[in-house]
């Protein structure tokens, strides 16, 4: 049998390449940071990473990281219910909480973990759940495990969410789903106004925080900071695998009930071996430093205000953002990738995305912004776009 499933495999994959959506991946021999060097041996500028506050590599979270894991151990062995769970897990969930305004944490082995067991353990087939057009991929696969009943509204579109929550009033409790920022356009949900909505139509609100969380508001504690509704969200899930560090490690956060629901029947968390003490140990370190100092969550918005501004002036088609996401949008898969190969000949590394990451016809280079980036790796960057840009014929 495999000899005709590889056959089917081969042709499969020559399709894929042949219309220029074969994804090849990078080999990187460094750390994670603003500077990474490659398998070539050189060094180039990476403007294509989570890496938002630029904590990837920082020498307090290693240091943090080391220290728990000469405390504690390298690994757990085990599920949290069974003999998982140390001191630590149950201080960082605290933490979390605390920076969220939320009453409690759930700690996954990844964000994806989190999104996919959430729906299931709560809702049944008379419910109802609200999800925005452009929800991570975790978000929708979490969705189809759910027997709910399903409501899609456009991207951040009140009008039409108002829409399907109306038509959802038969269900018995309905909630309403979306990321915080969505990770391939840069925008953030009109949190406030979905509240509003919410309010009216009897309905619970889950926000997504991964691309969120440590990048807007003004001490970076995401969209409930933003639109000041702190402690008003039913439901918060992130990472610690972006701005919070970059390691790995997904968290649930919001109401109690909620909370000890998901700790009974969600089956990521039942059946995933609990998150090792070094990430534990510097997930800690990170939420003390971020209620420390805002310094990097200000240097993260001069980055993206001056890089966004000055992409602009030149004449690149961008994304309205309100994040350290900027989308340069090419729309064509091919070129995306063409763009993308010069600016690393430039010393640029980003990668360009196309379907079915986004839609067909909205191809881009994505560039996430971070606080580890200079002035001088923003100005270079900027200047090789111009080139490559004006090489290419975008601008």
């Amino acid at each position: 049998m495999y000899g005709k499933f590889k056959e089917h495999l081969q042709n499969e994959l020559l399709e894929i390449k042949n219309a220029g959506l074969f994804k090849e991946e990078r080999i990187i021999t460094s750390p994670q940071d603003a500077v990474i060097k490659v398998s070539s041996g050189e060094e180039v500028l990476n403007f294509c990473a989570n890496n938002y506050l630029g904590l990837s590599n920082h020498p307090e979270l290693i240091g943090a990281a080391k220290e728990t894991m000469d405390n504690r151990g390298f690994g757990m062995s085990s599920v949290r219910f069974i003999c998982g769970t140390q001191d630590i897990h149950k201080t960082l969930e605290k933490k979390i909480a605390e920076f969220f305004g939320t009453d409690d944490t759930i700690l996954y082995a990844a964000a994806f973990d989190a999104n996919g067991g959430v729906f299931e353990p709560l809702l049944t087939s008379e419910d109802a759940i609200i999800s925005d057009s452009l929800n991570h991929a975790s978000i929708i696969d979490g969705v189809r495990l759910c027997k709910a009943q399903r409501y899609r509204y456009n991207n951040a579109d009140m009008e039409d969410l108002e829409q399907q929550l109306k038509a959802a009033q038969s269900q018995r409790f309905r909630i309403i789903v979306s990321d915080g920022v969505f990770s391939m356009d840069g925008n953030v949900a009109p949190v406030d106004k979905m509240l509003e909505l919410a309010n009216k139509y009897d309905a619970m609100v889950m926000i997504d925080e991964c691309h969120s969380a440590g990048v807007v508001g003004k001490t970076g504690r995401g969209v409930t900071e933003l639109f000041n509704v702190r402690g008003e969200l039913d439901i918060i899930t992130g990472t610690l695998g972006k701005a919070f560090g970059g390691a790995v490690g997904g968290f649930t956060t919001g109401r109690k009930e909620i909370i000890e629901m998901l700790r009974q029947r969600s089956r990521p968390y039942l059946f995933s071996n609990s998150l090792p003490p070094s990430v534990i140990g510097a997930g800690i370190r990170m939420f003390d430093m971020m209620s420390e100092t805002t310094e990097l969550q200000d240097r993260l918005h001069r980055n993206t205000d001056h890089f966004i501004k000055e992409m602009k002036s030149a004449g690149f088609d961008i994304k309205p953002t309100s994040s350290a996401i900027c989308a340069v949008m090419l729309y064509d898969a091919k070129l995306s990738q063409e763009f993308a190969a010069k600016l690393l000949s430039e010393g640029i590394y980003v990668i360009g995305f196309y379907y079915p990451v986004v839609p067909k016809g909205e191809a881009r280079i994505r560039v996430q912004l971070s606080a580890a980036h200079e002035a001088r790796h923003l100005d270079k960057a900027i200047k090789a776009f111009k080139k490559v840009g004006k090489e290419l014929g975008v601008i």
